[in-house]
């Protein structure tokens, strides 16, 4: 009788340190959850998730004695989370946001940008010296004139303490009065240095210093002044009732100290802005803006804007001949120089193998440097040598054709010696006999190559055939080095070379746009392109099961 073994025989070897095991687990869960709670407060919360989610996970396998097994697997799983589905997942997120570099912030973020703005009223401004520094006491020295006030002595909290102080609650982040007191006489203490009030501005900036006379309230201005300042807007908690009778309850109302005019967060745009006497939005967005949904506003501009869509499509048309050219080239080139280094009749086969092989060994991006040198209009020695033997002069780099041409020989160059191994490879596995077979029946090598080296070496190719299409759809980086996209599309409403390919323009929208960044477009280009490549993906399985069934 066979004996099955138990699921307990699998769950490992019994641990002799137990107590250090979960000593270890402990530690890593309290760190992990101080962690979550930082990149929470900071409002990174689906960072703060992703954390807690992959520890938590990661401590239930490793601690379990029942999922033994998958503590080998886990590593990988996790990576496979991090790096690939978390940021494909965030991604596709922020195509369905305004998310650009005029609406970064959240709504919290921009209310409070708008609620820290002053503006300065009657009062003027007041020269100020920091006095003392022992124990981080200090006195406030402010001179106007003949005039001259000193506070009295209060304990200033460095830059670094006082936001770990705010941020666990220790200290109130609150605007601290402190009254000003006529100076009778000389002041006694030192001066401190200016590095002092650099070290101490965060405090120094939250001191509302009060004149003896008047009321006038002054606020930090800059490293050597204090100013009369009023906070422009304030924040109406409870709402407003607008002349016309229209009720208003947002508690992110802010009014307008100087003009009185209220003013609302436009969900719409992701902008504050003034609203009239019947509550409508009028005037142009506040800037900082935030971030909000627009659904699939980002995937229509991609179809219906005709500053997005043509410069889209011809990008896209362009990058399918990139990858097809690229791939059939280098396939050509290599398959016809893989059967010459096997050919035995050749002599210094070794050598010329090496040689053939070396761009392959030489990084891309020096090799791509070294052809962008090579094809300069004026210096390049490729252009020397055409001029001196047929009197020609191409532009590279400015004729959308000529430079097309360009980045096809570069990437020939640069890809042929993978094509030409894999043959190499390949060739090994043909069967002589089917050539001595064709000899006898008269067929040369051009035959031998067209009717039994190529139709045998296609098969296996194919897969990888696909996967350099899929690599050259994406080739950012010779792009970027070569041609930067140039020569420009014109009339393009987002940045736009002739020469770019779907990433190199996804890129140019996300950081180089003259208009602001826009993450949320580009986001959507990324996701086009993300479900482009998904179905090469599955062209590469179906091939691979249709070989498998024949």
């Amino acid at each position: 009788m066979e004996v099955v073994p138990s699921i307990e025989s699998y769950a490992g070897p019994k641990d002799k340190h137990t107590w250090l095991k979960w000593t270890i687990a402990a530690l890593v869960a309290i760190l992990n959850g101080y962690a979550a709670v930082m990149m929470y407060a900071s409002g990174e919360w689906v960072f703060a998730l992703l954390d807690l989610v992959v520890v938590s996970v990661g401590l239930y396998v490793f601690m379990n004695k029942k999922t033994y097994a998958h503590r080998y697997i886990f590593p990988g799983v996790a990576g496979m989370v991090v790096f690939i589905i978390f940021p494909l997942a965030y991604t596709i997120g922020i195509a369905f946001t305004n998310y650009s570099g005029s609406n970064l912030l959240s709504l919290e973020q921009a209310r409070d940008y708008h609620l820290k703005k002053s503006y300065k009223v009657a009062g003027g401004e007041f020269d100020f010296t920091l006095l003392g520094g022992e124990n981080n006491q200090f006195q406030l020295l402010l001179k106007q004139d003949d005039q001259a006030f000193i506070s009295q002595p209060l304990t200033l909290m460095n830059n670094k303490a006082r936001e770990l102080a705010v941020r666990e609650g220790r200290v109130q982040d609150a605007v601290q009065v402190v009254q000003l007191q006529p100076l009778a006489e000389e002041a006694v203490d030192k001066v401190a240095p200016i590095r002092a009030i650099v070290d101490h501005r965060t405090h120094l900036s939250a001191l509302d210093l009060v004149l003896p006379e008047g009321g006038i309230h002054l606020t930090l201005s800059s490293l050597r002044k204090f100013a009369a300042q009023k906070q422009q807007y304030t924040r109406l908690m409870d709402g407003a009732v607008l002349k016309s009778g229209v009720v208003i309850k947002d508690s992110n109302l802010l009014r307008d100290t100087q003009t009185g005019e209220l003013m609302l967060p436009n969900g719409d745009t992701g902008f504050y802005q003034y609203i009239d006497e019947q509550g409508q939005f009028v005037g142009k967005g506040m800037a900082p803006g935030f971030v909000v949904s627009v659904g699939w506003k980002n995937f229509v501009r991609i179809m219906t804007d005709p500053g997005i869509q043509g410069p889209f499509m011809q990008i896209f048309v362009w990058t399918v001949i990139f990858s097809a050219g690229s791939v059939g080239f280098t396939l050509a080139i290599g398959m016809v120089m893989a059967c010459l280094v096997q050919w035995e009749q050749l002599r210094g086969r070794g050598f010329y193998r090496v040689m053939l092989i070396l761009p392959y060994a030489i990084p891309a991006f020096i090799s791509i440097l070294v052809f962008k040198g090579l094809f300069n209009q004026n210096f390049g020695e490729i252009n020397l040598f055409l001029e001196a033997a047929f009197g020609i002069k191409p532009d590279w780099y400015t004729t959308p054709f000529l430079a097309k041409v360009m980045i096809l020989i570069v990437n020939t160059w640069l890809g042929y010696p993978y094509m030409m191994i894999l043959c190499m490879g390949l060739l090994k596995a043909i069967p002589d006999d089917l050539y001595e077979a064709s000899a006898m029946d008269g067929a040369g090598p051009v035959q031998n190559f067209f009717k039994i080296t190529v139709p045998l070496l296609m098969k296996p190719l194919t897969p990888l055939l696909i996967a350099s299409f899929a690599f050259n759809f994406n080739n950012f980086v010779l792009i970027q080095l070569l041609t930067n996209g140039a020569p420009d599309i014109i009339g393009a409403s987002t940045p736009a070379g002739t020469t770019d390919l779907l990433v190199n323009y996804t890129y140019r929208i996300a950081f180089q746009g003259s208009g602001g960044q826009d993450y949320g477009l580009a986001s959507a280009i990324a996701t086009a392109i993300f479900l482009i490549v998904g179905a090469l993906a599955l062209l590469n399985l179906k091939l691979s099961k249709a070989d498998k069934q024949q």
